[in-house]
């Protein structure tokens, strides 16, 4: 089995983070009436293969969400469509991922000779 050349990997999509950003004063008293449609909405792009994966943060209430779309600004169109955006509690920073492509330092002959 023989693996693509440099660059010969088909670019489908990017990789996109969301990191929600409450607004100002919200509170869960805002955001419960909106929670149930907000996971049904989130349930839905994930069978859609939009969304990757979907975390709870740990530093703080709130998700971090990974997307799978053609843009960043396809991701903040889509991510402005959950009910707590829309009822303006909340919006989103959408972070473009590329791929980590430093691996073949790690075969590079400068790099064989370090220990």
């Amino acid at each position: 089995m023989s693996l693509p050349a440099d660059n010969d990997f088909p670019e489908t999509t990017m990789r996109i983070l969301c990191l929600d950003i409450p607004a100002p004063g919200a509170t869960l008293e805002h955001y419960a009436p909106h929670l149930t449609a907000e996971a049904l909405h989130a349930w839905g792009l994930y069978k859609s293969g939009f969304i990757r994966d979907i975390y709870f943060r740990q530093d703080r209430p709130g998700v971090a969400i990974f997307l799978e779309c053609d843009t960043v600004e396809e991701a903040n169109n889509v991510m402005a469509e959950f009910p707590l955006a829309k009822a303006g509690l909340l919006t989103f920073e959408c972070i473009p991922l590329g791929s980590f492509i430093s691996w073949e330092n790690l075969f590079s002959a400068e790099f064989k000779h370090q220990e």
